[in-house]
């Protein structure tokens, strides 16, 4: 089932900055770009860089005054989806390179100041099992409330809050995870469900791959899952992957900037 989507942005800077973006849906293997198209206004510079985990590509901007992105694309989705909740956990020994560095904490994700909850809520739970015993936890005692938390809210700050949005509820999913020793990342993404329509913010936990027998030595895969229950997995466009917001903000500016507006529109076809 193909995936539309529409996004534009504007933002302003009084002098020269360097400006890096991330918002188009990545080119890989579970989702293939039908088509697409980027509009940006001229940039003193221009330059695309691959992102994180080799998932998205970025764009460097060396810009000035006002500056309007406008995208637009159509994705086919062909992911493969199994049931978290039977999926078990792979031992660390087995876990390959690449996931490991999700277990570590990060700027928004303090995962060992939650490791005595996780241990007390959800310790009699292994695997994925316990990713959705904590899902549904978070879904449970959460509220979505726009505007409640801010470019400087951590995990911690809104597990104590027990309010946020979706990169928040992210970032609280993340958490946990890493708590209880799962592989864990933060994906920006389009899903058609999100309420009100913007960028979205989701989790990625690292679980066993029934597809490989036996659960194979440095095997495993990663599988979506959205604790605000706007978004499933078999329709979530990726953006990129990072350890937390910080690594996959669509707008990141290393100087003064004022954002002008956002506008996202994401339907199946």
């Amino acid at each position: 089932m193909p995936i539309d989507i529409s996004a534009k942005f504007a933002f302003e800077t009084t002098e020269p900055t360097d400006i890096l973006l991330q918002f188009e849906a990545a080119a890989i293997p579970e989702q293939r770009i039908l088509s697409s198209n980027t509009s940006l206004s001229d940039a003193a510079h221009c330059a695309r860089v691959p992102a994180g985990d080799d998932i998205g590509e970025r764009i460097w901007l060396d810009s000035t005054g006002r500056f309007d992105v406008e995208y637009s694309a159509t994705v086919e989705l062909e992911r493969m989806l199994s049931p978290i909740s039977s999926l078990a956990r792979v031992d660390p020994h087995d876990l390959p390179g690449e996931a490991v560095k999700y277990l570590f904490d990060s700027r928004y994700c303090q995962a060992d100041r939650l490791q005595s909850f996780a241990h007390d809520k959800f310790g009699d739970l292994t695997g994925g099992a316990r990713v959705m015993a904590m899902h549904g936890w978070i879904a449970e005692n959460f509220q979505y409330v726009p505007g409640s938390s801010d470019a400087k809210t951590t995990a911690v700050d809104s597990f104590i809050e027990r309010r946020g949005i979706c990169r928040d509820y992210a970032h609280v999913m993340v958490t946990f995870a890493r708590a209880s020793g799962i592989p864990a990342r933060f994906v920006s993404c389009y899903a058609p469900q999100v309420t009100p329509q913007d960028f979205h913010a989701v989790a990625e936990v690292f679980l066993e791959d029934p597809t490989i027998p036996g659960g194979g030595a440095r095997g495993g895969a990663w599988y979506l899952i959205d604790a605000t229950n706007m978004a499933n997995a078999e329709d979530i466009v990726k953006i990129g992957v990072g350890r937390d917001a910080a690594d996959v903000s669509f707008m990141t500016s290393f100087g003064q900037s004022e954002f002008l507006f956002s506008e996202v529109a994401v339907s199946t076809s």
